[in-house]
């Protein structure tokens, strides 16, 4: 697994991911984190893991 360049922890299992910096990210992909707990975008390896305790979701 690539080095993430980025660790977010959300309480939902399905997130969206665009890569921040508006109109400089990637275009919106919708992942899915699995039994593993976790899941890495393949456009901008931010790594988002599921965390119970987590406040709200970081995916925007």
């Amino acid at each position: 697994m690539p080095k993430p360049t980025e660790i977010i922890d959300t309480n939902k299992h399905t997130i969206a991911c665009q890569g921040g910096n508006g109109p400089l990210g990637h275009p919106r992909v919708f992942l899915t984190i699995g039994h593993e707990g976790e899941v890495l975008c393949p456009y901008c390896s931010r790594l988002y893991r599921y965390r119970t305790s987590a406040i709200g979701d970081a995916a925007d």
